[in-house]
């Protein structure tokens, strides 16, 4: 077995295992430096990928029969690196992080102690991170720690889904027993992430009764559209269980307001009597801003421009507002920057939780001990990863000021990048309000962008706009390893003149992402897009 021991830490903690896989470590973070290039998004040469590519991997893996030098899987573990994106300044698509150090420090600290957050008996360290992370962010966003609760999981996906589950256990306790009741309805903005779409065809409560709410100008919900809508749902004798409220939309950073969804549902309770509705908080995006709540602008410590501050003021306005809502997420691997996957779903009465928690008989191998003292049976996860030491470790490392300084600059650069591309990009037209996301629309001639959002553009009109963005994204796409714009094929619906439809528009995403996208960048994202929109126009006019 001295050979099998060779591949494990030591039990003892000896200076001389600890240097060897120190310096492992060390082969890996080489192997990956070494492919790294500031003027590339791509770590080393990067390879084509034809149609085999998947297929032919497949047909080749094989367990080895002996086991291999740990030489050999640092090699294979960097060939694999080959060709991965990587978050430096040039990439701007969506909202991948680059992971700060105190979390990657936290990471291996979950690794090397493999604890199971199911039980502090099994992960002691993760539940005392996540007893201390939900504390932290219950007073950081207007919550009583005393009453809040929280867990880490697997996404805002995770955080929907619980929250659902919440939603129906609190309106009908016996319902995780008898199954669900009929005409249940949810709700939602139309620009709101699918994730909500997916809880509702899991729960079985089924994507029919999932009801899609319009939205403003700003991409917030309308709230009088969603009144009408629930009062339409209660009058046909459905029951409005639960609302999405989505606090920064994943495209265009739209932030639906919690009072005012408040305000209707109870309106709604009193006009007709109702239990009250859950309402969640899709803060996914948008929660890390919750950091300036406490920030005074009037004395402006962090010496914010005065635009910049506009908006992180506003925003201070609208994220106040989370603490109305049942329960939120923080999506910490987005904003927060920290490893995949790191989000805590955070409920304002941890009270409910038990209404989903599993009785002791149901797990007779955890929990139900005379020692130990926090047993998670109310996850939707059995064994679950201890994530939340990768949080605490960045909220300890960043603080509430260095977290403002890297939001802030987000919102700093892209109201530098919509100056700068209005002025070398005629052709383009922002299509979102200032955030840490711009999102733009190129057009092949005229600019009808006004025409397109007040309903005088025909379907036809819209779908050929829409048609030559998507190629365009496909062109620079090709170019990714210069510089990796984002895109997304619903920005937001407008009317057409022809058709009772609302049509979706193609648009392109600007996401500051990285600490290393910095004012001094911007020329450089701009000129790559001036180049490439005459270049393709050229192209463009030339096969249609």
């Amino acid at each position: 077995m001295k050979e099998i021991q060779a591949m494990y830490p030591s039990e003892d903690g000896n200076a001389e295992k600890r240097d060897q896989i120190i310096h492992y470590i060390r082969q890996l973070l080489e192997g990956v430096d070494e492919k790294k290039n500031p003027e590339k998004l791509t770590l080393g040469q990067g390879a084509e990928q034809d149609d085999r590519f998947y297929e032919n991997l497949s047909e080749r893996a094989e367990i080895p029969l002996n086991r291999q030098s740990i030489e050999k899987v640092i090699e294979e573990l960097t060939e694999l690196a080959e060709g991965h994106r990587f978050v430096n300044s040039r990439y701007v698509a969506n909202a991948a992080p680059l992971p700060n150090i105190p979390s990657i420090l936290g990471n291996l600290t979950m690794v090397l102690l493999n604890g199971n957050n199911l039980w502090d008996v099994e992960g002691s360290a993760a539940a005392a991170a996540e007893v201390k992370i939900t504390s932290m962010l219950s007073k950081l966003v207007g919550y009583d720690p005393s009453e809040s609760g929280g867990y880490t999981t697997w996404g805002g996906q995770g955080a929907v889904f619980q929250s659902l589950r919440l939603a129906i256990a609190r309106r009908f306790p016996d319902s995780n027993k008898t199954g669900l009741p009929g005409k249940l309805y949810c709700f939602c903005s139309e620009l709101s992430h699918y994730s909500l779409y997916k809880a509702v065809e899991a729960t079985g409560i089924g994507t029919d009764h999932l009801i899609r709410v319009e939205t403003k100008e700003d991409h917030s919900m309308d709230i009088e559209d969603l009144k009408h809508k629930m009062n339409a749902v209660i009058k046909q004798g459905g029951i409005p269980v639960y609302v999405l409220a989505s606090t920064g939309t994943t495209d265009t950073f739209g932030i639906d307001s919690v009072a005012s969804i408040k305000n209707a549902t109870e309106e709604m309770e009193r006009l007709y009597g109702l239990d009250p509705v859950y309402i969640h908080a899709d803060s996914a995006m948008g929660g890390m801003y919750t950091f300036f709540n406490a920030y005074d602008f009037d004395a402006n410590p962090l010496c914010f421009d005065k635009d910049s501050a506009v908006v992180l003021r506003d925003y201070q306005t609208k994220f106040r507002q989370l603490s109305l809502a049942d329960s939120m997420v923080f999506d910490f691997h987005k904003l927060g920057q920290t490893p995949y996957t790191s989000s805590l779903f955070l409920i304002k009465d941890k009270r409910l939780l038990g209404a989903v928690d599993l009785e002791h008989d149901e797990t007779p191998y955890v929990g139900n001990r005379s020692y130990g003292s926090y047993h998670t049976g109310y996850t939707l996860e059995c064994s679950r990863m201890g994530s939340s030491l990768a949080i605490y470790a960045s909220l300890t490392g960043m603080g509430i000021e260095g977290y403002q300084k890297v939001l802030g600059n987000y919102i700093t650069v892209n109201l530098a990048f919509r100056k700068e591309l209005s002025e070398k990009v005629p052709c383009a037209v922002m299509t979102n309000a200032p955030s840490p996301v711009t999102t733009f629309r190129i057009y092949p001639e005229r600019v009808s962008w006004g025409d397109e959002r007040c309903g005088k553009m025909t379907a036809a009109e819209l779908d050929e706009v829409n048609g030559f963005n998507a190629e365009f994204a496909d062109y620079i796409g090709h170019r990714r390893e210069e510089f990796y714009f984002g895109s997304t094929s619903k920005q937001r619906l407008v009317p057409a003149c022809d058709s009772d439809e609302r049509t979706a528009v193609y648009a392109h995403k600007f996401f500051a992402i990285s600490p290393y996208t910095t004012l001094e960048k911007v020329e450089e994202y701009v000129d790559f897009l001036a180049g490439s929109v005459e270049m393709f126009k050229k192209e463009y006019m030339h096969t249609v």
